[in-house]
């Protein structure tokens, strides 16, 4: 469609219920405002799809270019202020588009049939759930993403290889509901094969509902004390075994504050180093103001001397009156790398 070409405005158009009408029931209002919004979903999730064509066609061009290539897509989302990351969002929707559509598994038209959050979670599942949901789409049905996540904690509950066999079996007889499983596959997943064996054991022991929380609870403690671990560097300084440790708090049952432990850790030592690069931004742009500046500035002068107190070796801040006026003292020291006396906080 060309630019000039005007939208035919009756496609764009809602029918909307009258706030102030009395003879209207309030069922009757919320399910012509649901209509009114599944629509709005529908053509949120086909537009979105065509973005993400446009987009593909921008990048894929500006892959053939040599030196600079790929400067002129980014320029592009600049112009029209797209973030990277919602650019291939979009980009990885029109692929799923392009999945679901290329292999003649959905018609054209059944796109109409889903929600946009609908077709996000499909184009995310099991081939034979998409197969399940395409069929349904292409015979007419509505599609909400409550029904695609149904559907796929079912096939993964039921058919998941990192579930136990007296696990999947009972829930295929209806003992244990999907909707509690699926988590329990979804953290399991996360984990490596040697730690699976412990928890799996767990399972087929006691197969029961209870079970199946604190196992879900346990590998997520897990797979966060992994994850936190691995990204902490005081943590690649020193011969660690994790496992063990992870073994040794599960004893305790501690998990749990292990996983905490973690991720404060990491918290604190993401805060340094941005702390330490604004300190240094901040030491550079007060010294260069400090040089521009003369006798003939004397306000300006006051506001650098305050931030003396910010730039130096040793920092001061004040925690404010909630903290009774106590202030904390930070004193930053460069070392090299072989230098292992930290920073002191007092």
């Amino acid at each position: 469609m060309s630019t000039s070409e005007a939208v035919d405005p009756s496609v764009l158009k809602l029918d909307l219920p009258d706030p102030d009408k009395d003879d209207l029931s309030i069922i009757e209002f919320h399910a012509r405002l649901e209509k009114a919004w599944i629509v709005c979903d529908r053509f949120d999730l086909q537009t979105e799809i065509w973005r993400g064509r446009i987009l593909r066609v921008v990048r894929d061009r500006e892959k053939r270019g040599g030196e600079g290539r790929g400067a002129g897509f980014l320029q592009w989302l600049r112009e029209r202020e797209i973030s990277k990351t919602r650019a291939y969002g979009l980009i990885q929707l029109a692929d799923s588009a392009d999945d679901l559509l290329g292999g003649g598994i959905l018609e054209e038209s059944s796109v109409n049939q889903f929600s946009k959050r609908a077709f996000l979670e499909t184009a995310q599942a099991a081939p034979e759930v998409q197969q399940m949901i395409t069929e349904a789409a292409n015979e007419g049905q509505e599609i909400t993403r409550k029904q695609v996540r149904r559907l796929s904690d079912e096939f993964t509950s039921a058919t998941s290889p990192l579930l136990p066999e007296e696990i999947r079996q009972r829930t295929q007889e209806n003992l244990l509901p999907p909707r509690v499983v699926a988590p329990l596959v979804r953290e399991l997943a996360k984990l490596p094969e040697p730690q699976l064996d412990d928890l799996r054991k767990t399972l087929r022991d006691e197969p029961e509902l209870d079970c199946i929380k604190d196992v879900t609870s346990t590998a997520r403690w897990m797979s966060k004390s992994m994850d936190a671990c691995l990204s902490i560097r005081a943590c690649q300084l020193e011969h660690l075994n994790l496992e063990k440790a992870m073994q040794e708090a599960q004893r305790l049952e501690a998990l749990g504050l292990l996983s905490d432990a973690f991720g404060q850790a990491k918290a604190i030592e993401t805060s340094v180093l941005k702390l330490h690069t604004a300190w240094r931004r901040l030491g550079g742009l007060q010294e260069r103001l400090w040089i521009e500046s003369g006798s003939s500035t004397p306000y300006l002068r006051d506001v650098l001397s305050v931030f003396q107190s910010l730039t130096g070796a040793t920092m001061r801040v004040s925690l404010g009156e909630l903290a009774g006026g106590k202030k904390i003292r930070l004193q930053l020291v460069e070392e090299a790398a072989d230098q292992l006396d930290p920073p002191t906080m007092d």
